[in-house]
């Protein structure tokens, strides 16, 4: 486990180490151009750190509602599985298994 770990941590440093490179790389101004001639000029590195946060935080808030949505229904779900199946206790033998009532077709 100790091997993993130190390989994950050598891959992130690794990772660290190429970003810190391209954001010296990128130092010079770039311009941004927005509608009615508004113009925004910062470091092309910060420009992109900025583009990167702000998707991640979207991408963030358009997860936050499917899967509150998904736990409201398993709550409902537990709930529910909770109610139909009393849990037996242990010196109650099991119950044997029903099946639902369908009508013949003779």
């Amino acid at each position: 486990m100790a091997v993993l770990r130190f390989l994950s941590f050598l891959g992130w440093l690794a990772v660290f180490a190429v970003l810190v490179v391209f954001a010296i790389k990128n130092t010079e101004p770039a311009t941004l151009h927005f509608y009615f001639d508004r113009t925004w000029q910062a470091p092309l590195v910060f420009i992109m750190a900025v583009s990167f946060v702000a998707g991640a935080v979207f991408g963030v808030i358009a997860c936050i509602a499917p899967l509150a949505r998904q736990r409201r229904e398993i709550a409902r779900l537990e709930k529910e599985l909770r109610v139909r199946e009393p849990v037996p206790t242990a010196g109650e033998p099991p119950r044997p298994a029903t099946l639902p009532d369908v009508p013949s077709l003779s």
